[in-house]
């Protein structure tokens, strides 16, 4: 592994791309891009604003045959400004709140959350 951030790539899936798709954009305050498909099975991609010529995590929403959204083992936290900004939008977005603002001492604070296919999110600041 190199001496730089260990993540470069991540894919969350979900049952239904267009709901999924408005959660996240509803959330975040962002526009998902749609990717094209990467073989020819009926997967379908979107994904999240980033800088792909940069090492670091950037990644995408994914519809694929086979793979079922939540009850997944990894979790991903997004950096935010302030955790409470993103909370405040996710149940309007239609998604649960797991963990609500807390402090994670000297790294900030976190939030947690289930999206609309059941992955479970988290939102991390400083503040």
């Amino acid at each position: 592994m190199r001496n730089s951030n260990a993540s470069v790539w991540f894919e969350i899936y979900v049952d239904d791309i267009e709901r999924a798709s408005k959660f996240y954009e509803t959330v975040f305050d962002v526009k998902l891009e749609e990717l094209p498909n990467p073989g020819d099975d009926p997967t379908q991609m979107r994904s999240f604003p980033g800088d792909m010529e940069k090492y670091g995590a950037n990644g995408a929403l994914v519809k694929m045959e086979g793979k079922k959204a939540g009850g997944n083992g990894t979790l991903i936290y997004f950096g935010t400004e302030d955790c409470t900004t993103e909370e405040n939008r996710v149940e309007k977005a239609g998604g649960k709140i797991f963990k609500p603002k807390m402090s994670i001492g000297e790294f900030g604070f976190i939030s947690l959350f289930y999206d609309t296919e059941g992955n479970m999110i988290g939102v991390q600041s400083m503040k």
